[in-house]
């Protein structure tokens, strides 16, 4: 087993995350001379600074806005981000990312996030959420 494969394979598996923190874990089999690598998605918060193209969080989250996502962006973010929430729906999904976007000082569609949770439990986004969900997206 040569490092440089490992690498290699790193490397390659990652390419969609560069310049992100990306978990990642690395099995060995010592008797077979063979590796697997396993990559997780990057957290939240680097999903949506990478998207926003920010370099990080606001210091005042409520006081200053450091950018705004589209609802687009934001569901993109929780289809990448659903299967290690553990959540069932991608409505779920995205008011988790609503959440991460309050705490950093993101607004979402120009709006407070809290005011978008509330219009996605009112079904303001029913349809635009079930096209995403039922893998039609844009």
């Amino acid at each position: 087993m040569n490092v440089m494969a490992v690498v290699r394979e790193i490397n390659k598996l990652t390419a969609d995350f560069a310049g992100m923190r990306v978990p990642v874990k690395v099995i060995v089999d010592v008797d077979k001379k063979t590796f697997k690598v396993e990559v997780g998605t990057p957290t939240t918060a680097a999903l949506i600074i990478k998207e926003l193209k920010i370099s990080k969080g606001s210091g005042q989250p409520v006081k200053s806005p450091v950018g705004n996502l589209t609802l687009k962006q934001a569901i993109k973010i929780a289809l990448i981000k659903k299967d290690d929430m553990k959540t069932k729906t991608l409505k779920a999904a995205l008011k988790s990312v609503l959440g991460t976007a309050l705490s950093m000082g993101v607004t979402v569609e120009s709006k407070d996030p809290r005011i978008v949770q509330k219009e996605i439990d009112e079904g303001k986004y029913d349809d635009i959420i079930a096209k995403y969900e039922s893998g039609g997206g844009e």
